[in-house]
């Protein structure tokens, strides 16, 4: 029989106990009311509870959601919010074998799930017309949440995705189906594309909210920039970068 690490037991225990005792003082609890499968990694899942009454929610605002620790969370954007009935939606996007994942992959409804927020994420509520979206799958659900605002409800939405044919079914569901959606390619090729719409959008004098990939956003930025767009009419929002869990 291997010797049993008495030292580690204990220190799992306590954080154990630790983590419960947070979750239970800082966090929310809802129940999953609805799951509706759109692709093999996309899920649009309704959250229901008495702590989403009342609350002051604006697009863009963000919820972090327990994977049955108190230590990991995973971080989503709100597509609606029922502040009446106490219900929100979010969009879930499985992208890996990670804990966030597997806690969207095997939801049904009366499961139950603690969170925390809604909590300030990226500030939409002084968006200027016309605006364009630039982002990835992770970004589906901000996109959604931007139409709630009236400036928002014609935004130009340009994605790059994995997988166009999979992506534009979820968009439509979204209300989205008339996004601009660019295939991704190895090093990055395809961002010239989207360069040029951001080039040919700024010219127009759009307003531009770049979100999704660090490193995307980065050279977006950085183009707009040297078209002399100037930094007030563009707001930004990383949600992932290459060899990162997450940055929000």
């Amino acid at each position: 029989m291997l010797p049993v690490d008495s030292s580690k037991h204990r220190s799992d225990k306590v954080a154990g106990r630790l983590s419960r005792a947070l979750l239970g003082l800082l966090m929310k609890r809802a129940t999953v009311v609805a799951t509706k499968r759109l692709t093999d990694r996309f899920r649009l899942i309704t959250l229901e509870g008495s702590a989403l009454e009342g609350v002051a929610w604006t697009p863009g605002l963000k919820i972090q959601i327990a994977m049955g620790s108190a230590f990991v969370a995973r971080t989503y954007t709100p597509i609606e919010w029922d502040i009446e009935g106490g219900r929100t939606q979010i969009l879930t996007f499985a992208h890996g074998d990670g804990p966030g994942s597997r806690w969207a992959s095997g939801l049904s409804e009366g499961d139950t799930c603690q969170f925390f927020g809604p909590r300030r994420s990226i500030d939409l509520s002084d968006v200027e017309s016309p605006v364009v979206l630039f982002g990835d799958e992770t970004s589906f659900g901000l996109a959604a949440a931007l139409c709630c605002l009236p400036r928002g409800a014609d935004a130009i939405h340009v994605f790059e995705v994995s997988d166009v044919a999979e992506s534009r079914p979820v968009l439509e569901a979204l209300g989205l189906g008339q996004a601009v959606l660019i295939q991704r390619i190895a090093d990055d090729a395809h961002l010239a594309a989207a360069e040029a719409e951001a080039l040919r959008f700024a010219a127009g004098g759009a307003h531009f909210v770049l979100t999704g990939k660090a490193s995307s956003i980065q050279r977006i930025s950085r183009t707009l920039k040297a078209a002399d767009v100037r930094s007030s009419r563009v707001k930004t929002k990383a949600y992932w970068a290459q060899g990162k869990v997450g940055l929000d």
